[in-house]
Order: structure tokens, then sequence, then C-alpha cells
């Protein structure tokens, strides 16, 4: 870990022992992103281009299926990663609480630029009611074609709540 996130971390009260206790791995930032077109909020979004190729692939074998996969979030930087838990922490949320479902700046998979958190028209993003949709059954029979995999699933090793909407490319 560079002495950028060391910082990022020591400004958000993350522990020193983060990467030992959660046993994720440490990411730089891809050497170059691609335009995927923007998520459901109408945001642009990139991710590495292997991760990108794949992603357009699957996502034309699911509308093939008839079914919609629709991006919420892809790549952030470690920057962005410390923002969004600067929020929680502004909304009185514990440090503990938010590692749960945020991971550390430079210790989240959307900083490889290859993850990818999905939804489906009539779903809230974000939620573990994702689970229920015939995307994320799609997902959990045909992702792996496409070298996605689920993150997060229920007790993961990694001490991170339960994420049916996180997908990362594994090649």
């Amino acid at each position: 870990m560079d002495q950028k996130l060391r910082e990022l971390h020591a400004c958000l009260g993350i522990p020193v022992t983060y990467h030992k206790k959660t046993k994720l791995a440490c990411f730089s930032t891809p050497t170059m992103l691609v335009s995927i077109g923007d998520d459901v909020f109408g945001r642009p979004q990139r991710l590495e281009q292997r991760a990108a190729t794949a992603w357009f692939a699957m996502r034309e074998h699911a509308k093939s299926d008839e079914i919609t996969l629709q991006v919420v979030s892809a790549y952030r930087s470690a920057e962005y990663q410390a923002e969004v838990i600067q929020r929680s922490l502004d909304k009185g949320d514990s440090i503990e609480q938010i590692l749960q479902r945020i991971a550390a700046p430079g210790f989240s998979e959307h900083q490889s630029g290859r993850a990818l958190d999905l939804t489906t028209p009539g779903y809230e993003a974000v939620e573990e009611e994702f689970e229920e949709s015939t995307a994320f059954t799609w997902l959990t029979q045909c992702a792996r074609q496409h070298g996605f995999e689920l993150s997060f699933p229920r007790n993961n090793p990694y001490g991170v709540i339960y994420e049916p909407w996180h997908w990362c490319y594994r090649e």
C-alpha cells in the first residue's frame, strides 16, 4: 500500500490492520480505461478494456435471453471511494459499519476497473432484493461464461455484506 493510500486511510479512520483482517487485495489504477456508456443515473462509466469487452458480450447475451442488465457503478478511483466513505461518516455511521459494505480505498474491486454493480428494471440499485430478479438468476447461470463472478456471496471470508449486485471480471 502506497503513502497516498495510507494517508487516505488515516484521514478516514480506517484501522491499519484492515488489509490483514479482510484479506482483500489491494488494486492499482488500470493504465487504460474505456467508456462503457452511462449508468442508470446518467453518469459516464468506464472499465478496463478486457472487462469492457466481456461486459458488452455478457449484456448482449442477456438481451438475447430477454434479460436487461444495467450498470449502477463500474470503475471508481481511490479518491472517489474515500468520498463515498466520508459521506457515510458524515451521516453518523461508524467506520466499522461502513467497512462491512464499502471497501477501503485501494481495496475496492471497482478500482481494478473490472468490477460492476448491476441492476435490472424494477429493482432498486445495490439492494439485496436484486437476488430475487430474473437478471440475478441469469447471472448466476451465465456470467461465468463471460469471465464474471459474484464477488461477495453470503458468508464470504472478507467480512463484506452479501452483494448480489457486485460482479467482477476474472478473465
